[in-house]
């Protein structure tokens, strides 16, 4: 896993990083695991409005990067503005338990082996009036998890689109909830106001000790909260009564009805004890399958983070969390 730390504005920040990478000789075109199509194209130029109306700031990131690799923005924007849309995998599990012990958030990130060197844990420090966070990401600039100063902590998993519209997809709208958001209640009134461009769940939870599951799509939206105590999970498909008509499972979804079931079994049975102790043991794979792919088809568990709310603690395992130990992350932001 790739580490960066980068401090200034989002363009500043975009155009150093762009401009380092190709003082090193590499391209992030070269390194896209998917072809840019006519489709993806046209889709990414008509979410940009979008971006522009909610989200500005990313695409000043996007247009640094771009200028530090000499190459124009559009490429970059129909990379990652047509990702979770046009998707080539539904992946990823995500929950967050909620006890006397405190608030846990767990997430493991499941993808390619093929691009894993790739994949980065990212600081964010603006000079602007952004709230940095840590968060980590299969790609670049947008985020799949993490946590910002105010202890904010979010996860997402994808699902396969039933259909897509022009919006904003979820690892954009994420990397927007840590740089706006302090609370669930915030995020809650944000996520209302956003058009969505694919189909996908976030678990959030906060330092107050909020927590929420929140189901998404073009066209609808579904929000559980999790009261006094218990849990919320998610994998690769809806499960609420409202979201589950929208699920369009396909035939490979890495066992995501089985990484879901394990993880609601253990939960519902220990959600009054579990700690990030067990969060970190349940999504290693002890208590069932969650993580234990055979890498030879090309996918396996990239990365599993564990964010304990109360002490504002991070926890990271790099690579499969079966074969890697999770190491204490103490950098500080801001």
């Amino acid at each position: 896993m790739y580490h960066a730390r980068f401090r200034g504005t989002h363009y500043d920040i975009g155009y150093k990083w762009g401009s380092l990478l190709r003082k090193n000789n590499k391209k992030i075109l070269d390194n896209i695991p998917y072809a840019l199509s006519a489709d993806r194209t046209s889709f990414s130029y008509e979410c940009v409005p979008y971006y522009q109306k909610y989200f500005p700031e990313i695409l000043d990131e996007i247009k640094g990067i771009a200028d530090g690799q000499n190459i124009h923005e559009d490429k970059l924007q129909t990379v990652l503005f047509s990702m979770y849309c046009f998707m080539p995998s539904t992946n990823c599990s995500c929950f967050a338990v909620k006890n006397e012990r405190g608030l846990v958030l767990g997430r493991n990130s499941d993808f390619l082996t093929s691009i894993e060197k790739l994949y980065m844990n990212t600081i964010y420090n603006f000079t602007t009036a952004s709230y940095s966070f840590n968060g980590n990401t299969t790609a670049f600039a947008e985020m799949e998890d993490g946590i910002n100063q105010h202890g904010l902590a979010i996860g997402l998993t994808s699902v396969a689109p039933e259909q897509i519209e022009p919006g904003l997809n979820a690892g954009m709208q994420l990397r927007l909830f840590l740089e706006t958001c302090r609370t669930i209640e915030e995020m809650i009134q944000l996520i209302k106001t956003l058009p969505s461009a694919s189909s996908h769940t976030f678990i959030a939870a906060d330092r107050f000790g909020g927590a929420a599951l929140f189901e998404c799509g073009p066209n609808d939206l579904e929000i559980q909260k999790v009261d006094e105590a218990g849990f919320v999970c998610s994998t690769n498909m809806f499960n609420t009564p409202k979201m589950k008509p929208h699920n369009n499972l396909p035939e490979d979804n890495w066992f995501a009805r089985e990484r879901y079931q394990n993880i609601w079994d253990f939960l519902s049975k220990n959600s009054n004890t579990a700690d990030f102790l067990q969060a970190q043991e349940l999504l290693s794979g002890k208590y069932g399958f969650t993580c234990q792919y055979d890498r030879n088809t090309g996918k396996d568990t990239v990365w599993s983070t564990v964010y304990s709310l109360k002490d504002g603690a991070i926890y990271r395992a790099e690579g499969n969390p079966s074969r890697r130990s999770y190491k204490s992350d103490q950098r500080k932001m801001g």
